[in-house]
C-alpha cells in the first residue's frame, strides 16, 4: 500500500478484510481531553506515594532559594543604604546558594529513580494488556504502530517525568511563595505585576490550543513511520525479490517527509509561546520600574524594597515562561498518553463466565449449530455452518481462499466468538469452559511458523518448558526434525538467535510440528501445515502426523488435497456455507466441488 495511502486513508479501511488479511493501525482519530489524561497520569504518580512525597519535598525546599534570596538582597541594600554591615547577608545569601546547589543535586538523583519507577509501571501495564487483548485487536492494528507505543510513546512520559516534573513543582512553589511575599511588600505593584502575567497565560493558551492537535498527529505519524520501517525491514527479501526497493524508500520518504512537516508545524508554533512571553514580561517589568522609580521619589517605598521586588518580578515570571515551556514537552508526553491510554482501555479477551467450570479429560466431540460469524458485523463470512464431527475424527476442511476454513478454526479455539449460534464440545458450549483449559486442548500448527530467539529445545516445549528432554528429542524424531537439530552446533540447545531465520522454512515447520506432538492435546489442528515442505519431507510429516492423529480429533485445512485422502470427514466450505461433505471417495463420486479442485490438481 502506498505510503500516502497509510498515512491518509488509513481511517477509512475496513476493519477487516476476507482471508485474514490485516490492515494498517488506524491513527488516534481525536485526542482525548488532555485534564482528563493529565489525571490518568497523576494517578499513576501515585503508584509511589513515597518517591512523589519526596520530589514535593525538595520541589519546596529547590523553590526556597528563589523565595527568599531577594529578599535577603534587598536587606543588604538598605543596611548598605543606612551604613550598616552586610556580612551577615552576605553569609546567609551563600548558604542558600549552596544549600540549593545541594537539594537541586539530590532532587535530580531522586527525578532519575522515580521516573524510571513510573516508566516501568506503564510498560508493564502496556505489555500486560497487550498480551491479553483479543485477536480482533491486532487484526487492526500494523505491528510497528504498536511498537512505537510500547516505546516512543512510553519514553516520551519518562522523559517529561525525568525533566519536567520536579521544575513545573518548583516553579509552582516559586510563585505561589513569591506571591505571598510580593503582595506583603507592595500591593499596587503585585497587582500591576499579575496584568503581565495574565497576559503570557492568555498568549499561552491561545498557542497550545492550536498545537496539542499538532503534537498528536505528530505521534500518529511517528507511528505510521515505524510500520513502514517494521514491514520493509521484515519483508526484505520479498522486497528486494520484486525489485521494490526505490518503491519502499518513496514510501518511506513520503511518511517521512509528513512526519517532519508535523513536527516542524508544531514546534514552530509551540515556539512562538517562549519569545511571547519574554516580550510580555519585559514589557511589564519596565512599567513597574517606573512606577516603583516614583513611588521611590516619593518616600513610600525605599530602595532596598524596590530592588527586591524587582527581583522577585524576574522570579515571578520566570515559573510562567517555563512552565509554558514544560507545557509543550507536556503536549507531545500526553499525546503518546493518550495513545497508550487507548491500549489499555481496549477491552481483554472475554473474561471466563461467572459459573465457568473446567475442562477435564475432553473426548473431543465437537457440533456445529447453525454458527454465523464475520469479523465485520454486516457481512457474515460464516452463514450458518452445521456440523457434527464425533470424537476420534479426522476432519480435512478444504475451499477456496477467503472461503471461511481459518475463520472455522479461529471459532473453535476461541479466538473470537461466534456472532450467533453454538459451538459444543462434549456437550457443552466452549463460553461454559473456562478459557485457559479449552486452549489447552488443542495443538495447533499454523502456516507460519512462530519461533522464539531461545533454543531448540525451549521452542519445542514451550508452553512445558518442564518437559525432560528425552521427551523433547522424542516428539522431534516423531516430526522428522531430530536429523537437522543434531547436526546443528549445540544441537537442542542451540540458540535461535534471528528467532529461527537461520533455518529453511521447512525446518522451522517441523520443529512446530514436534511442539504440537510434545503438547499431547486431544484435539489437533493442523492449519497448511505441510505448505512449505518438499515432497520427500511432506511424506515423512504426513506419516507421523497419521500417528499422532489417530484417536485424536484433528482439523486438518489444507490445500494439496493429496494430503487429506485418508480423512474420515471432507468438508468443502464455499461462501461460508459447507456445500459438500464426505470421504475422499465419496466426494470424488459426488462429481462436485471437491471432484474438480482435485481433478484441476491431479489431472484425474
Amino acid at each position: 500500500m502506498a505510503a500516502k495511502n497509510i498515512a491518509d486513508g488509513a481511517a477509512s479501511m475496513p476493519d477487516k478484510r476476507p482471508g485474514g488479511g490485516r490492515r494498517h493501525g488506524q491513527p488516534v482519530v481525536k485526542p482525548r481531553d488532555m485534564k482528563g489524561s493529565v489525571r490518568r497520569l497523576t494517578d499513576t504518580l501515585k503508584g509511589d506515594k513515597k518517591g512523589l512525597f519526596m520530589i514535593l519535598l525538595f520541589a519546596v525546599l529547590s523553590s526556597a532559594a528563589g523565595i527568599f534570596s531577594p529578599l535577603v538582597i534587598g536587606n543588604a541594600i538598605t543596611a548598605i543604604n543606612n551604613g550598616n554591615a552586610v556580612l551577615l547577608f552576605i553569609l546567609l545569601l551563600a548558604g542558600i546558594y549552596v544549600s540549593n546547589f545541594l537539594v537541586n543535586l539530590i532532587q535530580g538523583i531522586l527525578m532519575a529513580f522515580f521516573s524510571q519507577r513510573v516508566t516501568y509501571r506503564i510498560r508493564t501495564r502496556l505489555f500486560n494488556t497487550m498480551v491479553k487483548l483479543p485477536l480482533s485487536f491486532f487484526d487492526t492494528k500494523q505491528q510497528g504502530e504498536l511498537m512505537s507505543r510500547l516505546t516512543n510513546d512510553v519514553d516520551n512520559i519518562s522523559s517529561t517525568i525525568a525533566d519536567s516534573l520536579s521544575q513545573l513543582l518548583s516553579s509552582i512553589f516559586t510563585m505561589i511563595g513569591i506571591l505571598i511575599v510580593m503582595i506583603r511588600l507592595s500591593l499596587p505593584l503585585t497587582f500591576a505585576a499579575l496584568i503581565g502575567t495574565a497576559a503570557i497565560v492568555i498568549v499561552t493558551k491561545l498557542v497550545t490550543n492550536v498545537t496539542r492537535p499538532l503534537f498528536v498527529k505528530q505521534q500518529r505519524d511517528l507511528g505510521f513511520l515505524n510500520g513502514h520501517i517494521q514491514e520493509t525491514i521484515s519483508g526484505i527479501f520479498i522486497v528486494k525479490s520484486f525489485g521494490r526497493e526505490k518503491k519502499v524508500t518513496k514510501d518511506f520518504e513520503v511518511l517521512n517527509q509528513q512526519l517532519t512537516k508535523t513536527a516542524e508545524e508544531a514546534q514552530i508554533k509551540s515556539g512562538i509561546i517562549m519569545p511571547a512571553a519574554n516580550v510580555i514580561n519585559n514589557i511589564s517589568f519596565v512599567a513597574i520600574s517606573v512606577i516603583s522609580a516614583e513611588l521611590a521619589v516619593q518616600g513610600v517605598l525605599s530602595v532596598g524594597l524596590i530592588t527586591s521586588f524587582l527581583l522577585y518580578i524576574r522570579q515571578f515570571s520566570r515559573p510562567f515562561v517555563e512552565i509554558s515551556n514544560i507545557y509543550n514537552n507536556l503536549q507531545t508526553a500526553i499525546a503518546g498518553a493518550e495513545r497508550i491510554f487507548e491500549i489499555t482501555d481496549t477491552l481483554p479477551e472475554p473474561a471466563d463466565r461467572e459459573n465457568a467450570f473446567e475442562l477435564k479429560n475432553p473426548r473431543g466431540d465437537i457440533v456445529f449449530k447453525d454458527v454465523v460469524f464475520g469479523y465485520n458485523k454486516d457481512k457474515p463470512i460464516l452463514k450458518g455452518i452445521d456440523l457434527k464431527v464425533p470424537a476420534g475424527t479426522k476432519v480435512a476442511v478444504v475451499g477456496p481462499t477467503g472461503a471461511g476454513k481459518t475463520t472455522l478454526i479461529n471459532l473453535l479455539t476461541r479466538f473470537y466468538d461466534v456472532d450467533s449460534g453454538s459451538i459444543t464440545l462434549d456437550g457443552h458450549d466452549l463460553r461454559d469452559y473456562k478459557m485457559a483449559d479449552l486452549r489447552k486442548a488443542f495443538g495447533v500448527v499454523l502456516q507460519d511458523t512462530v519461533l522464539f530467539a531461545e533454543s531448540v529445545a525451549y521452542n519445542i516445549a514451550y508452553g512445558n518448558e518442564e518437559t525432560p528432554l528425552e521427551e523433547i528429542k522424542k516428539a522431534a524424531r516423531i516430526a522428522g526434525a531430530d536429523s537437522f537439530i543434531e547436526r546443528m552446533p549445540e544441537q537442542y540447545n542451540t540458540v535461535l538467535e534471528r528467532s529461527g531465520a537461520e533455518l529453511s522454512h521447512g525446518e522451522r515447520q517441523l520443529i512446530t510440528i514436534a511442539r504440537a506432538i510434545l503438547a499431547d492435546a486431544p484435539i489437533m489442528i493442523l492449519d497448511e501445515a505441510t505448505s512449505s515442505v518438499d515432497t520427500l519431507t511432506e511424506k515423512k510429516i504426513q506419516n507421523a502426523l497419521l500417528s499422532v492423529t489417530e484417536g485424536r480429533t484433528s482439523f486438518i485445512i489444507a490445500h494439496r488435497l493429496s494430503t487429506i485422502r485418508d480423512a474420515d470427514m471432507i468438508i468443502v466450505i464455499a461462501d461460508g456455507n459447507i456445500v459438500e461433505k464426505g470421504t475422499h471417495e465419496e466426494l470424488l463420486a459426488l462429481g462436485g466441488r471437491y471432484a474438480h479442485m482435485h481433478e484441476a490438481q491431479t489431472g484425474d
